[in-house]
């Protein structure tokens, strides 16, 4: 595969990238704005479970990944278990810092990838207010081609751009311009949708207006989006990146809609269905690790799971090997690369 993948520390081969995640959060702030100026409290090990039940939406610092020593430590843990590299999508609105993400690669081998752009207006509202698509594109040129922010940290993708349902018009202006940039750089484009069945659809429509390649963006958080297999099907037939990224969360609790979520083995099924129905290529997987409870040192699944159990689920219901790799190594590779 010609072209290279733009990392933290400078840019690889695609094949250089090993097993790769390709939807985390290492360093973050996605409490809610309520809580985003309150200290984090202690989370001990006797209550870690009922947390990550809950998503521990009302404890302080729950959804706060700011210690370094403690993301090296899960982050070797992955490393151990035979993973490369990981996707980092903390973008303007839960705290994204570029500066430590280049440390951890660093001090870990791990590759990281960072991503570039904003969050849902909840979040990152007020520091888009007043900007103009033409401007949100060259941000989104210079965090790609110069560094985000004040940093010398290139992204290597565009997102996680943040979309609510319906849309706002503050985040229709971002989703236009991060379509403009990935016409202007061929960098991959990821996209959380808003939590409705038609939300992927208007989302790839307005990529594709603005001179986007559909093809080159990623629908993520299938797992809360799309529960029918027709519609699943009536996306991938669309040619876009399929990603379900909440492996691990096998409760079916989900604190922001009235849904019950998908457990690993109901991810897996629908994954195999799509491979089987020819769209093997489109196919992505990763955890979304956002949460303190989500890591190994409270007792969660970690960054690692999908390499340490998810395989062995996958073997077991019968994923061939070739399709581990698709989904593990090859397409992530093809998502990230791109060409001088």
């Amino acid at each position: 595969m010609s072209g290279f993948v733009r990392t933290v520390t400078g840019d690889v081969a695609p094949e250089a990238l090993g097993l790769t995640l390709m939807h985390e959060h290492l360093l973050c702030d996605v409490s809610a704005p309520g809580l985003r100026d309150r200290p984090s409290e202690p989370i001990r090990i006797e209550d870690a479970q009922r947390l990550r039940f809950t998503w521990g939406v009302d404890h302080p610092g729950h959804h706060r990944l700011d210690d370094l020593d403690v993301i090296a430590g899960e982050l070797c843990a992955f490393a151990d278990a035979g993973g490369g590299s990981v996707v980092e999508l903390t973008v303007r609105g839960i705290a994204p810092n570029p500066r430590g993400l280049r440390r951890l690669a660093e001090r870990t081998g791990v590759q990281i990838i960072a991503g570039c752009g904003w969050y849902v207006e909840e979040y990152a509202g007020a520091l888009i207010a007043d900007a103009d698509v033409d401007v949100l594109t060259g941000r989104f040129v210079a965090d790609l081609e110069t560094g985000i922010d004040d940093t010398t940290v290139r992204a290597g993708l565009i997102g996680e751009i943040g979309c609510s349902w319906p849309l706002s018009e503050r985040e229709v202006r971002v989703l236009r311009a991060a379509a403009r940039a990935q016409h202007a750089t061929g960098a991959a484009l990821t996209i959380h949708p808003g939590r409705a069945a038609e939300a992927p659809f208007e989302i790839l429509g307005i990529v594709a207006d603005e001179g986007g390649t559909p093809e080159r963006a990623i629908i993520c958080h299938l797992d809360r989006t799309l529960f029918r297999r027709d519609d699943v099907f009536r996306l991938a037939d669309t040619g876009c990146g399929l990603e379900w990224d909440f492996f691990g969360i096998d409760g079916g609790h989900y604190p922001f809609a009235p849904i019950d979520l998908p457990h690993d083995g109901e991810r897996l099924d629908v994954i195999l269905a799509l491979a089987n129905r020819g769209h093997r290529s489109q196919l992505l997987v990763s955890h979304d690790i956002c949460t303190q409870t989500r890591l190994r040192v409270l007792g969660g699944h970690g960054y690692a799971h999908l390499l340490t159990s998810g395989v062995d689920y996958m073997r077991a219901k019968g994923f061939p090997d070739n399709l581990i790799d698709a989904l593990l190594r090859d397409n992530p590779a093809r998502y990230l690369v791109r060409q001088r």
